[in-house]
């Protein structure tokens, strides 16, 4: 709560509508504030619909704030077919700026920051990971990937397996929450860690290129 800037108040405040993953959360959130608006959830699920829905309330005047349950609104969150309807329909989208994980997570990590590339969640399955790790093992910059608790460890071990034990990765859980917590060192040490610690919470893992080292 404390991350909620004066301007993200003004705009809760003023908007006509809230669009947002879960109203229960933004529910939470908007009576900490003391602001009461109407919700709509906006979500994976209902996305789709809900996008051309939503396009319809803002061409008939009213304005409309999406919030995510936590980061950044389009950022492996929902937002983009919306964003994308607005350009169509020449409706203004402005940026109101919050916390997101993958730039938290790059600031704290130490590793290079002149370049970077987002992939977000990978598919679930090894095969997938191990051929995602292969294809950008020597990308010239730092990844940047999110993973789920249930994940991270083999996600990491699938790492050690291509990149190998030195690589250098740093891996952030829970940014901007109560249990945050960021460890960079090279994948054996990295690994280990996190097997040794709670594995509760959303992750962050930056890799860094094949020629850095700590």
């Amino acid at each position: 709560m404390g991350d909620i800037s004066p301007r993200v108040s003004e705009i809760l405040s003023t908007c006509d509508r809230v669009a947002c993953e879960d109203t229960r959360v933004t529910g939470k959130l908007l009576k900490h504030l003391e602001i009461e608006k109407p919700l709509i959830s906006y979500r994976d699920e209902n996305e789709k619909q809900q996008a051309e829905h939503l396009i319809g309330v803002l061409k008939a005047g009213e304005s409309i704030a999406l919030v995510s349950d936590a980061g950044t609104p389009t950022i492996s969150d929902p937002g983009f077919r919306l964003t994308r309807l607005c350009h169509l329909e020449k409706i203004p989208v402005l940026s109101i700026p919050g916390p997101s994980a993958l730039i938290c997570a790059l600031a704290v990590s130490g590793l290079p920051s002149n370049g970077f590339l987002f992939l977000g969640f990978l598919a679930p399955k090894k095969s997938a990971r191990i051929k995602t790790f292969t294809e950008y093992q020597s990308f010239p910059y730092t990844l940047i990937i999110y993973e789920s608790p249930h994940r991270i460890e083999k996600c990491l071990l699938d790492l050690q397996e291509v990149l190998g034990d030195e690589r250098v990765v740093s891996v952030s859980k829970e940014l901007t929450k109560l249990h945050e917590h960021t460890f960079t060192g090279p994948l054996h040490e990295t690994v280990k860690h996190i097997q040794d610690r709670s594995q509760k919470g959303e992750f962050v893992v930056c890799i860094a290129p094949e020629a850095f080292s700590l």
